[in-house]
């Protein structure tokens, strides 16, 4: 609990233009990794445009590691497909926690992450203040294939006890 700084909440929110993995479609899931924790969402069926709108809750101590993103189909009779992976920082999102702006109205835009080489971002994402929480919406384009991306919405949770930003 020393060493925890808070929850990461990622709402897994969409699948867009996922690769083909069946005859004619895929059964998609996602994996969300960061350090030793490994969440997963449910498998939706014959669906290369899914909605999974599940929220998956990270313990954040170490906020340098990247949090990965692994699409796969999933088979029955045999291992299942990869789709494509994406990763991505918190840094960008986690100073815009540290300003602690409690008193600018909802829907203020706090910064703006660029699409980089480096950070599988599809286009640019907001970081915004919205209903008393900072929330960071993105649309992550998938590595490793031919098409896909996963969009996701960031939220922050304080844990009473923890060491906090």
């Amino acid at each position: 609990m020393e060493n925890l700084l808070g929850l990461l909440r990622i709402n897994v929110l969409r699948g867009i233009n996922l690769a083909k993995r069946d005859a004619t479609s895929s059964d998609p899931y996602v994996i969300v990794r960061m350090g030793k924790q490994k969440l997963k969402t449910r498998v939706v069926k014959k669906n290369v445009n899914p909605e999974w709108n599940e929220e998956l809750t990270l313990s954040i101590a170490d906020p340098n590691l990247p949090v990965k993103l692994q699409v796969y189909d999933k088979d029955t009779f045999s291992l299942d497909d990869k789709m494509g992976d994406a990763e991505f920082d918190i840094k960008s999102f986690l100073e815009a926690l540290k300003m602690h702006l409690e008193d600018v109205p909802s829907g203020t835009i706090i910064t703006k992450v660029k699409p980089t080489r480096e950070n599988c971002l599809s286009e640019e994402s907001t970081i915004v203040w919205e209903n008393g929480k900072v929330i960071q919406r993105m649309f992550l384009r998938l590595r490793n294939v031919e098409c896909g991306e996963i969009e996701l919405q960031l939220q922050w949770i304080d844990v009473p006890g923890s060491r906090g930003l």
